[in-house]
């Protein structure tokens, strides 16, 4: 394999009810959309499994585990998720999960790679929210921190909602730095509180939103010195989207990672890169926009030599 590593797995897609928003075919389509434009090579692709429960209850309790995996989770607890429970869910989210510790690892070893799924950052450690059902950007931290591949991780969460799972989950360990840059008044109504939050005003545009992002990453680079950096590429900063209350572009995203993604490989500092939140009627826009990430990603690895 010469190229970025990629991962990916068919149980991305699980069977929603018609006309859910949340749009589950784009994981599917957006591995179909990378191999058919040449971004990524079939033997790019790295397929994750789900990870053994004992891994996802180092973040979240035993017992919320084992009600979701047994679909005895109550009805209000389903409600605050926001997506019905089936067999074919929770083999998705297991697998996502999994999915997002494998780019993680590959992160390590090359530099830099890209989950084609991941972001769950709503998910607490007792409950799950807003279409989040296990922390998998936390689930992985714990594990590296763990197996003591790291000592030290920056989750740098570009998603246009705060990451307020993943925020609690960390609030006092110092191995962990959790950077949240959000649209102020969108979800969640209330906040949690990152080592640092940047809350942006509705309908920011590309040159101020990108100004921040230049602002902020180089000194958080420095001062956290991660061995690995967990990059939430939240596509629903875009004007078009429809949960998202800021303005950004294609080419405004698409800077957005490339600027990211640049500056942690030119520094040393390997990049695990989950898709985060995008929604859109239109699939095939959603779906490229979501692929910017992967296709700033794979310019920076040919670039670097990865």
């Amino acid at each position: 394999m010469t190229g970025l590593p990629i991962v990916y797995h068919p149980d991305y897609v699980a069977p929603l009810p018609p006309q859910h928003r949340f749009p589950m075919p784009k994981f599917g389509l957006l591995k179909d959309l990378l191999v058919s434009d040449g971004v990524v090579a079939v033997d790019q692709i790295f397929q994750p499994g789900p990870p053994p429960q004992s891994w996802i209850e180092q973040v979240h309790t035993p017992d919320y585990v084992q009600a979701y995996c047994t679909g005895t989770l109550d009805e209000k607890a389903q409600r605050r998720i926001g997506l019905p429970w089936s067999p074919n869910l929770v083999k998705r989210t297991c697998t996502a999960v999994g999915g997002t510790i494998l780019t993680a690892k590959l992160a390590l070893s090359h530099g830099l790679a890209c989950n084609t799924a991941g972001g769950t950052h709503h998910a607490f450690p007792a409950y799950g929210s807003g279409f989040c059902i296990f922390n998998d950007l936390a689930i992985a931290a714990r594990i590296l921190l763990s197996q003591t591949r790291v000592q030290r991780l920056l989750v740098f969460d570009l998603d246009v909602h705060q990451g307020d799972g993943t925020a609690w989950i960390f609030r006092d360990d110092p191995r962990v730095f959790t950077f949240s840059m959000h649209c102020e008044v969108n979800f969640p109504r209330q906040k949690q509180i990152s080592d640092l939050d940047i809350p942006l005003a509705e309908g920011l545009e590309d040159d101020e939103y990108l100004s921040k992002v230049r602002a902020y990453l180089p000194d958080l680079l420095s001062q956290v010195n991660p061995d690995l950096v967990l990059y939430d590429a939240g596509a629903d900063v875009h004007r078009g989207d429809r949960l998202g209350k800021l303005a950004l572009t294609n080419s405004g995203l698409y800077e957005r990672d490339r600027f990211v993604l640049e500056t942690c490989v030119a520094g040393g500092y390997p990049v695990a890169c989950v898709i985060g939140g995008g929604y859109d009627k239109n699939m095939s826009d959603l779906v490229y926009r979501h692929s910017l990430l992967h296709r700033a990603a794979a310019e920076i690895y040919q670039q670097h030599r990865l």
